[in-house]
């Protein structure tokens, strides 16, 4: 009995402990200030770490997270309460998945035929419809209740936030939903008299004039943030769409409005369209801008295996065989990390763009050209680059089309623009953007190198070959002068008849008709 007591008063103490601590967080984070937040923060984690199941603490915790920007913690914490997107590392993993999946949905169904089925005993009840409807609801809302709307909500933003625009579009919806229909039933709960106007009066302090309201209540902001999500992966379809069907300019036209426009974008979701964008101007040609988007591809991300491959092949179309062997070596350290480690780069809760049986292929593919570009460095082709496919020019450009190119390609590569692309960039750690900007102005710089280059030997080329046209002209004799006699010669200006005589080589008088020279 000693020990129960005991017992009883140390839960009792803790729990007091644990609202406290949550109370005195609550009013932290309505300060909405940096320090505000941290501090909560501790007091959070010292909750958990008595109470680690508490719903009001795990909530809290997660929107100061969110609020301190702190994006991929918010996905390691609630990214395992929902299982549909729980990312599988590998194929068995996926498998192991869809299994744990199907068996939690049995579970589900179990658990709903045990609530409907405990009415009905040996003995006659009266039936409830009271009764019923309560434990109907019980079982479908089971996984809701649990779980809470609010994990569908920040871990949205956080995706949101992250770059995982389709999958944000779900949870927001979803959480949206399930806010919409909880706030429902307990309306529905309430009595007519909590809404009379005594209890909420409209005076000129609650009054909000809706034309110069903000977004600050919660369903404001995500019906704000689903505008803006939607709005990009509606371009970014419609973008996607015309690569695939061919339409070259229309698809960098798309992603233009993306990379280039006012409003930002999340780090991942620029680097993939910067890494789609360059594949369009692979296909049209245009070299020096897709080895440019490559380059911004993989500052953002150091680890996009799609901008590495994209950049190895445009340097292997100039024949710059040196940077090309340097990101097909990075490229097959990536693969062999992946082969060692038996997962696939990055977090969890990444859906990767491959496959994990796919890279035993292609990193043998890989060595073998590997090997081919090492036998052709050696053999001493590394100085013969073309430059013309570089600067998209033809064979025989002349002086003008070389300018007008290069004028247009400095003015768009110039590397103090690289900063540019960090101003449009929401950054998913704000500690990265000093190393993305240094990333981004390095390989701005060896482009622009590169693109000077290519300039001078071009034109010491064209200079070239005017010089040898030129002295192939002058070498060509020119013809004896005809020795025709001038006949029908009508011009108001004697001199000019003379000084054309005199160049022709006719010294001697020419009688002239008088009568012919009137008009």
């Amino acid at each position: 009995m000693a020990a129960h007591s005991g017992k009883r008063i140390w839960w009792l103490t803790n729990n007091k402990m644990v609202e406290k601590y949550v109370r005195e967080a609550k009013m932290l984070m309505l300060s909405q200030e940096k320090g505000g937040f941290v501090a909560a923060m501790g007091l959070l984690d010292a909750a958990l770490a008595v109470a680690p199941r508490m719903d009001v603490a795990l909530e809290m915790k997660a929107r100061c997270l969110l609020s301190l920007r702190r994006f991929k913690e918010v996905a390691d914490m609630l990214h395992h309460s929902i299982p549909c997107f729980q990312k599988a590392v590998s194929d068995d993993l996926s498998l192991a998945s869809e299994e744990g999946s199907s068996m939690q949905l049995t579970g589900e169904r179990r658990v709903r035929m045990q609530l409907l089925s405990s009415c009905a005993d040996e003995d006659f009840k009266c039936f409830s419809v009271a009764d019923f409807k309560k434990k109907l609801m019980a079982g479908l809302g089971i996984n809701g209740r649990k779980q809470g709307h609010w994990r569908y909500l920040v871990l949205g933003q956080a995706y949101c936030h992250l770059g995982l625009m389709e999958d944000a579009i779900v949870l927001l919806k979803t959480g949206k939903r399930l806010a919409t229909a909880a706030f429902r039933r307990e309306s529905v709960s309430l009595s007519d008299d909590i809404f009379s106007s005594n209890m909420f009066p409209l005076t000129s302090e609650n009054f909000i004039n809706p034309s110069q309201a903000t977004p600050k209540m919660e369903s404001e902001s995500i019906a704000y943030l689903l505008s803006h999500i939607k709005l990009l992966v509606r371009r970014k379809t419609a973008a996607v769409a015309a690569l695939d069907a061919g339409l070259y300019s229309e698809s960098i036209r798309h992603f233009s409005k993306i990379l280039d426009g006012r409003r930002g974008a999340p780090q991942a979701f620029l680097a993939e369209c910067y890494v789609y964008r360059a594949s369009a101007y692979q296909s049209s040609g245009r070299i020096a801008d897709a080895i440019a988007d490559c380059n911004k591809a993989l500052a953002l991300e150091t680890s996009s295996i799609e901008a590495l491959a994209i950049r190895a092949s445009l340097y292997e179309t100039i024949r710059c065989f040196p940077d090309c062997l340097h990101d097909l070596e990075h490229l097959k350290l990536l693969y062999n990390s992946i082969l060692r480690d038996r997962k696939l780069p990055g977090p969890v809760w990444k859906r990767p763009s491959f496959h994990y049986r796919e890279i035993p292929g292609k990193l043998c593919s890989l060595a073998s050209k590997i090997q081919q570009l090492q036998q052709r460095v050696a053999a001493g082709e590394t100085q013969n680059i073309d430059f013309y496919a570089l600067m998209g020019l033809k064979r025989n450009c002349s002086k003008s089309e070389l300018q007008r190119s290069h004028l247009v390609l400095i003015l768009k590569h110039k590397p103090d623009k690289s900063s540019a692309l960090i101003e449009r960039c929401e950054f998913a750690d704000a500690n990265e953007a000093d190393s993305v900007r240094d990333r981004a102005r390095i390989s701005a710089l060896l482009l622009y190198r590169l693109i000077q280059k290519g300039y001078t030997n071009v034109m010491a080329t064209i200079l070239e070959d005017e010089a040898k046209s030129s002295a192939s002209a002058t070498s060509v004799e020119t013809p004896p002068p005809s020795t025709a006699a001038f006949q029908g010669i009508f011009c108001r200006d004697l001199a000019v008849v003379g000084n054309m005589l005199s160049q022709a080589g006719f010294n001697r008088a020419m009688p002239l008709k008088y009568e012919a020279l009137s008009c």
